[in-house]
């Protein structure tokens, strides 16, 4: 089973690689706010349209010096093609052998049409420039999700 993060647990210590051929690396999650969100797969219809949400709304993130990355289990091709079909304005991470997706506590046990398997909980974790979780969103709906989670920066921003 993995460790489940909670509200203001620091982060766990990663290097993940990204799209655009640079290290995300939690050491460097310094002087912003980060959204790190976890989803299942490249190019499937939810995962399209929360892509596409976060892309939609980069600028609004941008303004108030939040960075938002998409992590999976899709290799960086994976991601550099989904990037381009779908004209995606935001970083994935490629976390293949799923070990910040475990470290995160969103591989969890799912179960569709009878049937049981691991799979990525989609998820979505604020996380603070000193690397403090700030808010977690669990079993994400995708509808409106982004508009949910600018809320919460904005939000954490006026506490600040």
């Amino acid at each position: 089973m993995t460790n489940e993060l909670k509200i203001n647990d620091t982060i766990p210590t990663f290097v993940l690689p990204l799209s655009d051929d640079t290290l995300l690396d939690s050491k460097e999650l310094k002087k912003k706010l980060y959204i790190i969100y976890f989803y299942p797969k490249d190019n499937t219809p939810g995962c399209t349209n929360e892509a596409k949400d976060f892309s939609s709304n980069i600028e609004k993130f941008k303004k108030n010096k939040v960075e938002v990355i998409g992590v999976s289990k899709d290799s960086i091709k994976k991601h550099q093609n989904f990037i381009e079909k779908q004209n995606l304005k935001i970083k994935l991470a490629s976390d293949e052998d799923g070990e910040v997706i475990k470290k995160f506590g969103v591989w969890v046990e799912k179960k569709m049409y009878g049937r049981t398997y691991m799979g990525i909980e989609r998820s979505t974790f604020i996380i603070s420039g000193k690397g403090e979780v700030l808010e977690i969103f669990r079993k994400v709906k995708v509808k409106n999700h982004v508009n949910l989670v600018l809320e919460k920066v904005n939000e954490i921003l006026k506490k600040n």
